[in-house]
């Protein structure tokens, strides 16, 4: 991947135009969502068994890197695991939401429902305007979302 460009830039009104590289610092590059877990074991067991995330590497026994579609989840243990109050990952599921909601519901994943304004929820999808997410959360705790963006 090549993270530099060409750009035209003028130093004065009367330099002449030259080429110079700049960096793409992140807007092309890929993330990983990257979330803390107490045990690895049972970590791997949820994200592997109920998510049906396939493991895409290993650093030592206490990191595993999942592959969700074309993205990376990055699992690794660390004593401050499921203090984030906020969604850690999201998954754009499009019109398989209720399916998925379904299907995780039967592996044991339970919806977390939360009253927020302009919100109502329909079963476990909380529906604002044509959006619709659930939410749940992993054994640590760490908040995790579907939408059908």
């Amino acid at each position: 991947m090549n993270l530099l460009r060409t750009i035209p830039v003028c130093n004065s009104s009367r330099a002449p135009l030259k080429l110079i590289k700049e960096v793409d610092v992140l807007g092309s590059t890929n993330a990983a969502a990257t979330i803390a877990v107490q045990d690895i074991a049972v970590a791997r067991k949820f994200y592997e068994d109920k998510l049906g995330l396939e493991l895409s590497g290993t650093e030592g026994e206490t990191v595993r890197a999942y592959r969700s579609g074309s993205s990376t989840i990055l699992v690794y243990e660390s004593r401050f695991a499921g203090t984030n109050k906020a969604t850690a990952a999201t998954w754009l599921v499009g019109d398989a939401l209720e399916a998925i909601v379904r299907a995780l519901t039967a592996k044991g994943v339970v919806f977390e429902h939360y009253d927020l304004p302009e919100t109502t929820r329909q079963g476990d999808a909380h529906v604002s305007g044509k959006t619709r997410v659930a939410w749940f959360k992993d054994p640590d705790g760490n908040i995790l979302s579907i939408v059908n963006g």
